[in-house]
């Protein structure tokens, strides 16, 4: 069996076509299994003897994380998600509050940097916005800030962020790198970023449960205080149990096949929907990910759009509106974004659809 074959024999059958990894992959009965188990076993032995006896699947997670992203699994802790990483991280930080980060930062996360007093300034970026890593260290090197912050993929766009080559700057002026990786993680290779912390959540390309996360960070990025609450906080140990267990299926997959596959169907997304009357596609059909943007026709609105696709077509994709970007896009966008199991039916169907309700 294939690596998608295998993938999509591990998850019940899916009502339709499923194109929204980017938004929430699909678990797999071993996830789902794992984490109604532990549910189980609380109501079984009491909720504290079941979360001790659940350690070593936690650590393994978090060993996981630690081989998937280059650091220890002492620097992995879980949290409720990427928001919940980054009001960890913003809310601890010691220093001046200022900040450099894309001028396609995820509008979410520029609302946590001003509610955490950050003065934020825009990275350089090319026509694609991506980051240009020369004119970025010569910024950094004229006017360093103590902080950068990289989201590595965004949810507005499928470019793949150059995080490795403004590392080294960050390192030799002393700033602190913060990596997002919410699209990057399981998806691109999170252990070249050379990031001092980085942060992501479940539900997306690692296909955990929903409203968990993970945080990695270098010792002393956060203070013990914070560290000690977050290890005593109310937590939902069957999600963490799940999300471990989906930890182990990926790289039980192959994380380097995985991603090869990824850059695989996103291509093929991409080449199709090209031939799309009136549809733009934003990315170049070699983008390594697999988050494909259509921009579409004058008066089309990518919301109904998305909406017939579900009830129409039992096809699910996502609607981007402009909050997920407000200092880069200037308008709606519609989001595909397959996973591993994507085939060749697949891609048509959605390109009939799409070409049905707008072509």
């Amino acid at each position: 069996m294939t690596l998608a074959d295998d993938w999509r024999s591990a998850r019940p059958p899916v009502a339709g076509v499923h194109l929204d990894s980017a938004a929430c992959s699909r678990q797999s009965f071993a996830v789902i299994d794992a984490a109604a188990a532990h549910a189980r076993h609380e109501a079984e032995v009491g909720g504290y003897p079941a979360a001790e006896a659940a350690a070593p699947v936690l650590a393994a997670g978090r060993a996981a994380v630690a081989a998937l992203t280059g650091f220890t699994a002492d620097d992995v802790v879980f949290t409720t998600g990427a928001s919940h990483a980054l009001d960890l991280l913003l809310g601890d930080w010691q220093g001046a509050r200022r900040l450099a980060c894309l001028p396609g930062e995820y509008g979410p996360n520029l609302v946590a940097m001003a509610r955490h007093g950050f003065e934020v300034t825009p990275l350089p970026v090319d026509d694609a916005g991506r980051l240009d890593p020369d004119a970025a260290v010569r910024s950094l090197a004229s006017d360093p800030p103590p902080v950068v912050h990289l989201t590595a993929l965004g949810s507005h766009r499928g470019t793949v962020q150059p995080v490795a080559a403004i590392a080294a700057a960050c390192r030799e002026h002393g700033i602190a790198l913060i990596v997002d990786a919410a699209q990057a993680f399981a998806h691109l290779d999170c252990a070249t970023f050379g990031a001092d912390a980085v942060y992501w959540s479940s539900r997306k390309w690692t296909a955990g449960p929903r409203g968990l996360g993970m945080l990695a960070a270098r010792p002393g990025v956060l203070s013990a205080e914070t560290l000690a609450r977050i290890v005593h906080a109310e937590a939902n140990i069957a999600a963490q149990v799940g999300l471990s267990v989906a930890l182990g299926e990926h790289v039980e997959a192959g994380p380097e096949l995985v991603r090869a596959r990824l850059r695989e169907v996103g291509a093929q997304v991409r080449t199709a929907l090209a031939e799309v009357p009136g549809w733009r596609v934003v990315e170049s059909v070699d983008e390594p990910s697999a988050i494909t943007t259509l921009i579409p026709p004058d008066g089309v609105d990518p919301r109904d759009v998305r909406a017939r696709l579900i009830v129409e077509h039992r096809i699910v994709t996502t609607a981007v509106g402009v909050e997920r970007a407000p200092r880069e896009m200037v308008g709606p966008a519609l989001r595909v974004s397959p996973n591993v199991d994507l085939t060749a039916d697949e891609v048509q169907a959605v390109v009939a659809a799409v070409n049905a309700l707008t072509g």
